[in-house]
């Protein structure tokens, strides 16, 4: 299977990180990964977007220009990834800061309050760890273990409640995609 995904959303949303922490756990996996980050000149508040493949197969190309995974964090990502998804695609929305609804032909959309689930986690911070949790729940594009592992390595000593807030947060986004 090739998942080619698209997150985007304002910089300072974890969205580069969100793709960093699949494309790692897919090469833990022996995955073949892409990692293409692309953001404007503002790193917080700008918009920000990851293109991630993660494939059994070789990747021809980085470039993704129509995924079947698209997480739009807000409206302005919503607008420009969402309808070039693929039939068979999935899109996950943060309908806190997508007001508007979107329809795809042959897409299943997730539409989920995801920064107010992350804050009734315990942290804004943990909302890239939520759509993780929903990505990996609804596609199987890797292993929860994986994700797991990488992350408590990363964060070894460094903020042990952070942590636990963000493996919460990929559990209830898992729980939520399977709803």
């Amino acid at each position: 299977m090739t998942y080619e995904m698209i997150c985007s959303g304002f910089g300072g949303q974890g969205v580069l990180t969100i793709g960093r922490f699949l494309a790692q756990s897919g090469m833990k996996e022996g995955k073949n990964v892409s990692w293409l980050p692309s953001y404007g000149p503002e790193m917080r508040g700008g918009t920000a977007n990851v293109s991630v493949v993660i494939s059994d197969e070789e990747i021809a190309s980085p470039v993704v220009s129509n995924p079947n995974v698209v997480v739009a964090l807000n409206q302005p990502s919503l607008d420009k990834f969402g309808p070039p998804t693929r039939k068979g695609g999935v899109i996950f929305v943060n309908t806190d800061m997508c007001p508007k609804k979107i329809v795809v032909e042959g897409v299943d959309i997730v539409y989920a309050p995801m920064s107010q689930m992350a804050n009734d986690i315990g942290s804004p911070m943990v909302l890239n760890m939520l759509a993780i949790g929903m990505i990996i729940g609804k596609t199987g594009m890797v292993k929860y273990e994986t994700l797991e592992e990488d992350l408590t390595s990363y964060m070894a000593g460094r903020n042990p409640d952070l942590l636990k807030m963000n493996l919460a947060a990929i559990k209830k986004g898992m729980e939520v995609a399977n709803q």
